[in-house]
């Protein structure tokens, strides 16, 4: 074999490395790759042309840049030879992506996450009432574990009161891809929400079936590889959505989020008693605006305790310990920067912060995957 045989041959295995972060695939299983033609360069003995042509899924792909770095930094960190990369970029034709599309969903066919041994921890974040912070908690668990290197999912499960996009900055649709919608990624989450969709600004009245096959959609036509977590944000109280859940995730774990005042806790009890009537366990509660500090001082605005009397209702009627797993302070700054689009766990750079709410979420989330 010639040097520049070999040397394409190398790079082929070389992109075998490179991960397509939508499809969470290799851009050479995926048939990315359609060429790899190595010439020595004219103007350097030793240093050889590299021009790679890749077809993407689909044009103006959103993150055709990333794949595109990713390729350049495989050519040109070569050990064997200089290396000058030529990346030459297409699109796939219409009959090789309904080919990759039909071969991706053959692997799946229903619900990815209900399958046997299926791996992928997931979390119902529910209230009993709006207003209690249950998407701020939803998002900011969704940055946490992300920034903690996890591969996280969220879905938008509340089709009347969605909110993920906002909180995560999202203006943009999720890719179609033939039919299979890629999830927007933000922040290191991969998100999917009836709120990234035209016309989702009107009153949305689904209710029943329809309601159930919104879920079933986003679990089913939207492919999410396989991640580590799962968050679902779930619309408040006790109705459809969640027992639509408790179906399609009977593996799924219950965190309800309440604030201390009774008007609150007292109804946060009826949305974990939802677990008496579908197999869904209550893994713990969380209490959120539990005060505010001022002045070294913690102000209990709105009362005290209400978390730990979900904590120890539940406990008595499920027959087993729902802890109170976090106590979470009223902060502004979580308001503000959640609606500027940034989850209020991160720094501007998407680390997640190391003081209090960072360390808060850090521990909740750790607390969660400890069982």
């Amino acid at each position: 074999m010639s040097d520049a045989r070999q040397i394409e041959a190398d790079i082929y295995e070389r992109l075998s490395k490179v991960i397509d972060p939508e499809l969470g695939r290799s851009v050479t299983d995926l048939g990315m790759i359609a060429a790899i033609e190595a010439a020595p360069a004219s103007s350097d003995a030793g240093t050889y042309d590299v021009t790679v042509h890749v077809e993407l899924t689909v044009p103006g792909c959103p993150l055709s840049e990333t794949i595109t770095s990713q390729i350049n930094g495989a050519v040109s960190s070569y050990p064997g030879a200089q290396l000058l990369p030529h990346i030459e970029v297409g699109s796939m034709s219409r009959d090789k992506l309904a080919d990759l599309v039909a071969d991706l969903k053959a692997e799946r066919k229903q619900n990815p996450f209900s399958k046997p041994g299926v791996k992928t921890r997931i979390f119902a974040i529910a209230s009993g009432k709006g207003g209690v912070g249950k998407s701020s908690v939803t998002a900011n668990l969704a940055a946490t574990f992300a920034a903690l290197g996890f591969d996280t999912a969220a879905i938008d499960a509340d089709i009347y009161g969605f909110s993920l996009p906002r909180l995560f900055g999202v203006h943009t649709q999720p890719t179609n891809l033939n039919g299979m919608l890629m999830p927007v990624t933000a922040w290191g989450v991969k998100l999917i929400s009836i709120g990234m969709f035209a016309g989702a600004d009107r009153a949305i009245l689904w209710r029943g079936p329809r309601l159930q096959r919104s879920l079933e959609q986003f679990l089913s036509d939207v492919w999410w590889g396989e991640p580590d977590v799962l968050l679902l944000d779930l619309a408040p109280g006790t109705g459809d959505m969640a027992i639509s859940v408790a179906q399609a995730l009977p593996n799924a774990e219950l965190v309800v989020v309440t604030t201390p005042q009774p008007s609150a806790s007292d109804i946060a009890v009826r949305s974990g008693l939802v677990a008496l009537q579908v197999p869904m366990k209550v893994r713990g509660v969380v209490e959120n605006m539990s005060y505010y500090e001022h002045k070294g001082e913690k102000l209990e605005v709105f009362g005290a305790g209400g978390g730990q009397r979900v904590s120890e209702q539940l406990t008595q009627a499920l027959g087993y310990d729902v802890p109170l797993m976090a106590q979470l302070p009223l902060e502004p700054e979580v308001r503000e920067t959640g609606e500027a689009g940034r989850p209020a766990v991160l720094d501007a750079d998407g680390a997640l912060r190391t003081d209090g709410i960072g360390q808060t979420f850090r521990g909740l989330a750790e607390r969660l995957l400890a069982v």
